[in-house]
């Protein structure tokens, strides 16, 4: 619902229906944990995560109530929500990884894979509900209202946190930790070619593919004429999918890299199909396989890097891979939306499922490399 208000806001009031403009804020509220993830990584293997989370999801709250308090006085201009994008970005940059690490200290790490695919379909199934709601709220009370109820809903998340039943967790080590930060998580990272290659594939379609705000936005506006509604629906759609994906994922064995290759394929072909539907009830229905395409390899990648990142060493590479997934979008946000604005939203949502055939590409000739090698 955040998310609905804050691009809906910008889009709408404090801009001209400008794509560029929601991309630098995607740039700004993504871009952190992209220039943040080596000071992450390091704090994340040493200190209590359990603790940090109450933390970050507590500065997150006081963000989103500081917007909504300048929203609802009537002061906010667009280089006030350029500010607080980035400041929960700064925040998102600690909070992120160490959720992505806190599964692991729940669950152990033989369910770790489906606890990664089932807090997705969670987390999903939130975005299935919340730009639908948000689409309505911004309509019935405002954008600025939502941004309120969004900083209470953290009280639940904060409460949660406080009351989890410590002596049953799965703690990972914390003793003996490599020194070095952010480089010593490269330097193990170098000598993993299979992790080299499941986040060189996570940067290329997080870097140009996954700037969905830009183009649904763009879609619903711009391409079919409609309002708030029809952006909440459309992105309810794709949360749709989104679980069924993660579903899917959380009823397999430990991810490989052909998962990665498959889910990526997929991505590039719906997306493809989905820009040239030509109405929203089309486009809405190709939204439905495309997130489930998107989650598949998203999270995928997420557990395969986890599973095969010794637990010492597992903060600092899970700080890397949240700043490829998080960070590298915004490099590709504001070039997807000026594609948007200058050729057009349609042309800007084939541009990054192009990114999906070029990481299929790049992981085919790895493991078809790799295979070889093994052969002789």
């Amino acid at each position: 619902m955040q998310r609905i208000a804050q691009d809906w806001l910008v889009l709408t009031e404090l801009s001209n229906h400008s794509g560029t403009s929601v991309g630098i804020v995607m740039a700004l509220q993504f871009g952190p944990p992209l220039l943040l993830m080596s000071a992450a990584g390091r704090m994340i293997d040493h200190v209590d995560r359990r603790k940090l989370l109450i933390v970050t999801q507590s500065a997150m709250a006081l963000a989103a109530l500081g917007l909504g308090v300048l929203e609802l006085s009537g002061h906010v201009v667009l280089w006030h929500v350029y500010v607080f994008a980035g400041v929960m970005g700064c925040i998102a940059a600690f909070d992120a990884p160490a959720r992505q690490t806190f599964f692991a200290e729940l669950v152990g790490d033989k369910d770790l894979s489906n606890a990664v695919a089932l807090n997705s379909s969670l987390f999903n199934s939130a975005q299935l509900i919340g730009p639908a709601v948000g689409g309505v709220l911004i309509s019935v009370i405002g954008a600025g209202w939502v941004f309120i109820l969004n900083s209470l809903s953290f009280v639940a998340v904060i409460a949660s946190l406080t009351r989890m039943r410590v002596s049953e967790f799965h703690p990972l080590p914390h003793g003996d930790i490599p020194a070095g930060g952010f480089f010593a998580g490269l330097n193990y990272i170098r000598h993993r070619p299979d992790l080299i290659m499941a986040l060189v594939m996570l940067f290329i379609v997080g870097t140009y593919g996954l700037n969905f705000p830009v183009i649904i936005s763009t879609m619903s506006i711009t391409t079919f004429h409609g309002g708030a509604h029809l952006y909440g629906i459309l992105s309810s759609m794709m949360a749709l999918g989104s679980i069924a994906g993660a579903l899917h994922v959380a009823g397999k064995a430990a991810p490989k890299l052909s998962t990665l290759i498959f889910s990526a394929l997929a991505f590039g072909i719906i997306g493809t199909l989905a820009a040239v539907m030509p109405g929203p009830v089309p486009f809405g229905l190709f939204l439905v396989l495309l997130g489930a395409a998107t989650q598949m390899f998203t999270t995928s990648t997420n557990s395969l890097v986890q599973l095969s990142t010794e637990p010492l060493m597992r903060g600092r590479v899970m700080a890397i891979y949240m700043g490829i997934f998080l960070g590298c979008t915004p490099l590709g946000a504001p070039l997807a939306g000026w594609i948007a604005d200058v050729y057009g939203p349609r042309w800007s949502l084939g541009f990054g499922a192009a990114s999906g055939f070029l990481a299929a590409g790049t992981g085919t000739v790895y493991w078809l490399r790799s295979a070889a090698r093994q052969r002789h």
